[in-house]
């Protein structure tokens, strides 16, 4: 009887690899903790499309040196999205200042003008920006390799575009990869 046990408890996901995002760049791996806490459908959205391959190969389309480094559009043009798969706009969870704030490592969602246009672009934070807090939703934070984040090729410009932009490699949700040997 004791043998089974741990068999059972293997067959259950690890809550915290389930809500673990690790993102392969160029230089090396960034771990995203989600927090479905502050935005369960956003991080259930970002879980999904890593889940289907849609982030792999796509470009950190807009980065500005001393704010953030912007990803999600496969068209690496800033207006598209999973929507073009079916995958309609959230609606937004923005969180109080009071329980999340942008700063270093978090991870948001962008969005137009409308606070419930967010899809499946994403940015994360190189530096604090108390002007975004309250207006955007956050879902996650990097607990490991923001080096990495740093050295995303910046763009130029008030808007950031990065010409020739590196890419996000793959995405993928911890509980998937497999277990080490």
């Amino acid at each position: 009887m004791s043998e089974e046990a741990p068999a059972a408890a293997a067959a259950e996901p690890d809550p915290k690899l389930e809500n673990t995002l690790i993102l392969e760049l160029k230089d090396g791996a960034v771990t995203i903790e989600l927090l479905p806490e502050l935005a369960p459908q956003h991080v259930e959205r970002i879980k999904t499309l890593a889940r289907a391959g849609f982030y792999d190969n796509t470009p950190f389309h807009r980065v500005i040196e001393g704010f953030m480094a912007q990803g999600g559009d496969p068209t690496g043009t800033g207006t598209g999205g999973a929507r073009e798969q079916g995958y309609a706009d959230l609606p937004a969870e923005f969180s109080p200042p009071n329980r999340a704030r942008f700063v270093r490592g978090t991870c948001g969602m962008a969005r137009t003008m409308n606070p419930h246009s967010a899809n499946s672009q994403f940015f994360i934070m190189f530096a604090s920006a108390p002007s975004l807090d309250g207006q955007y939703t956050i879902w996650g934070r990097v607990v490991a390799g923001m080096e990495i984040v740093d050295k995303i090729k910046r763009g130029t410009g008030n808007n950031g575009i990065v010409q020739g932009p590196d890419r996000l490699v793959k995405a993928r949700v911890a509980a998937d990869a497999p277990a080490a040997a």
